[in-house]
C-alpha cells in the first residue's frame, strides 16, 4: 500500500512530504547521535489532523516520531525505525491567556522566545530557559530545565495540562487548570519526560509568572571549583532569591573569551541572577558578597542594565555553540548528570580528570544550584578512538553520578543515549515504566526504541 498517497488523502497533500532535504532535516538532532531518515515528514494543523496520523499509524503499524526544532541532545527526535516524523511547526499558536490565573494555553510548535514575546504585554513570563529556543512541546516531551530551574522549576513544575494523542488515536487530557489536584494518578508528571513513547502533545496549559521588578546579574570568579559549589551551597541555605546561578570552568571562560571577544580570568566563574523589589534585593546582594568573600571569591562584577547582562547570558547559553565554532570538523557531546549537590565538588573534579585522562577538548558546565552539570567535549566522529574515547568518559561520568544518587540524564532526557543506564538506575520500577508504555502503546509505534 502506498503510505504516503493515502495519508495524503486523509490530510492535504503540502502536508505530507518525501523530499529528500525534508527527511535528511527530520533525520538527525543536535547530538553526536547517527542520523536515520524518516521514510515521510507530516506536518499537522491541528489535533484532528494528529488524530488521523496516529490512527492510520496504529492500523498500520507504522512508527511515529514526534519532531519540534530538532535541538535534543540525546537522539531524542531520530527516528531510527523510518516510519513518520512528525513535525509540529505549524501547530505554533498561542491559544488562551488567562493572565489573572497566571495561565497560558498553547500548541506544541511554538517556542520559547515567540512565547515570550507574546506575554511580555502581560506583564508575564514564561520561566524554562534551555538556552536554545526550543518547541514548548518538546520541552515537555524531555522535561527540560536550564538556567532558572533553581529558582521557578522544571518543566514539569510548569505544566497544568495537557492534551495528548494516544497511540489508540483517543485524546485525553491529563490535569486540569487548578493550583493543585488529589484527585487520580499525575498524568502530567507521566507524560512530560515521555518523549513522545506515550502519545502525542498537541496542547499545554502552562503556568507563568510576573516579570521582576528587579534583576541583576553577576559573575564571580574562585580560586578551585569546590570554593565555588561551596558558595552555591551557602547561598541557597541563605534563602537569597538566586534565578540563575551557572558554574562555568577555567576552560570555558577561555572559549567565551575568544568567541565572545571577553577579557574575564580564567578561573572557575558562577554566573548569577538576582531577581526581585529593588529595596529587598539590595540587601540579598550584599549577604551574598559577604558569604562568597568568605569563601574566597576572587573578584566579582554585577550587571545592571539589560543590555549587559543580555550579554554575560548570550556568553553562557552560546558556550556549546562557541565550542562547535572553535573546533571545525568535530562533534559536540554533551554529558548531562545531576547529583545532590554535596556529591556536586567531587563530581566536576572527576569530570575534569577524566577528560583529561581522555585528551579530548573539553569543560565543565552546570546548573549548579540544582545539582545538574554538563561536561562539553569535542569529538572527530571519523576517529574511531576519539568516539571510543567520549563513550568511555560519558559512561564514567554517568557511573560516577549512579553510585551516589544521581540520575544519567538531569534535563536532556533518554533518548537513545541513555536507554542503556535506565536498568541500573530505576531497578524494578523499570519494569513497572515498561509496562505503562506496552498498555498505552501496545504496537510499539510511538517514538519506538527511546527509553524503552
Amino acid at each position: 500500500m502506498d503510505h504516503v498517497k493515502e495519508l495524503s488523502k486523509l490530510l492535504t497533500e503540502d502536508q505530507v512530504t518525501t523530499n529528500q532535504t525534508m527527511r535528511e532535516q527530520h533525520s538527525r538532532d543536535e547530538s553526536y547521535h547517527i542520523p536515520s531518515l524518516p521514510d515521510m515528514v507530516i506536518f499537522p494543523k491541528r489535533t484532528e489532523d494528529v488524530q488521523k496520523v496516529i490512527n492510520y499509524a496504529n492500523t498500520y503499524e507504522i512508527p511515529v516520531v514526534p519532531f519540534g526544532l530538532g535541538s535534543s541532545l540525546e537522539g531524542n527526535a531520530i527516528p531510527y525505525k523510518g516510519g513518520i516524523s512528525l513535525d509540529m511547526s505549524l501547530m505554533n499558536q498561542v491559544l488562551e491567556v488567562r493572565p489573572n490565573d497566571f495561565l497560558i494555553k498553547v500548541q506544541p510548535g511554538i517556542t520559547r522566545l515567540q512565547l515570550n514575546k507574546e506575554l511580555k504585554k502581560y506583564g508575564l513570563f514564561f520561566t524554562v530557559d534551555p538556552g536554545a529556543d526550543a518547541t514548548l512541546g518538546g520541552m515537555a516531551a524531555t522535561n527540560a530545565s536550564g538556567t532558572t530551574s533553581v529558582r521557578y522549576g522544571i518543566m514539569r513544575d510548569q505544566v497544568r495540562d495537557l492534551e495528548v494523542v494516544l497511540a489508540s488515536g483517543e485524546v485525553i487530557h491529563t490535569g486540569g487548570l487548578s493550583a493543585k489536584s488529589s484527585s487520580g494518578l499525575h498524568l502530567n508528571g507521566l507524560m512530560v519526560g515521555s518523549e513522545g513513547t506515550l502519545g502525542v502533545i498537541t496542547e499545554l496549559t502552562l503556568k507563568v509568572h510576573g516579570i521582576p521588578e528587579c534583576i541583576m546579574a553577576a559573575r564571580a570568579t574562585f580560586p578551585d571549583p569546590g570554593r565555588a559549589v561551596e558558595a552555591v551551597t551557602s547561598i541557597l541555605a541563605a534563602n537569597i532569591p538566586v534565578a540563575r546561578m551557572e558554574f562555568v570552568d577555567e576552560h570555558s571562560i577561555q572559549q567565551v573569551n575568544i568567541a565572545n571577544e571577553r577579557n574575564y580570568e580564567l578561573k572557575p566563574t558562577l554566573f548569577l541572577e538576582f531577581h526581585g523589589n529593588e529595596a529587598g534585593l539590595k540587601q540579598d546582594v550584599e549577604f551574598m558578597k559577604e558569604i562568597v568573600s568568605d569563601l574566597g571569591c576572587m573578584d566579582i562584577h554585577f550587571e545592571m542594565d539589560t543590555k549587559s547582562r543580555a550579554e554575560l547570558w548570550e556568553a553562557r547559553h552560546n558556550l556549546a555553540y562557541s565550542f562547535i565554532h572553535g573546533h571545525p570538523g568535530k562533534k559536540l557531546m554533551v554529558t548531562d548528570v545531576s547529583l545532590p549537590i554535596t556529591e556536586l565538588a567531587g563530581a566536576i573534579l572527576h569530570a575534569r580528570a577524566s577528560i583529561e585522562k581522555t585528551g579530548l577538548v573539553g569543560a565543565v558546565v552546570g546548573h549548579v544550584g540544582d545539582g545538574n552539570y554538563h561536561a562539553l567535549v569535542m569529538v572527530d566522529l571519523a576517529d574511531e578512538t576519539e568516539v571510543e574515547k567520549a563513550k568511555e568518559l560519558n559512561e564514567l561520568i554517568v557511573l560516577y553520578a549512579l553510585e551516589r544518587g544521581g540520575t544519567c540524564t538531569g534535563e536532556h532526557g533518554v533518548g537513545v543515549g541513555k536507554v542503556k543506564y535506565q536498568q541500573k538506575e530505576h531497578g524494578a520500577a523499570y519494569e513497572v515504566m515498561k509496562s505503562i508504555k506496552h498498555t498505552l502503546d501496545p504496537k510499539g509505534i510511538m517514538n519506538p526504541g527511546k527509553i524503552f
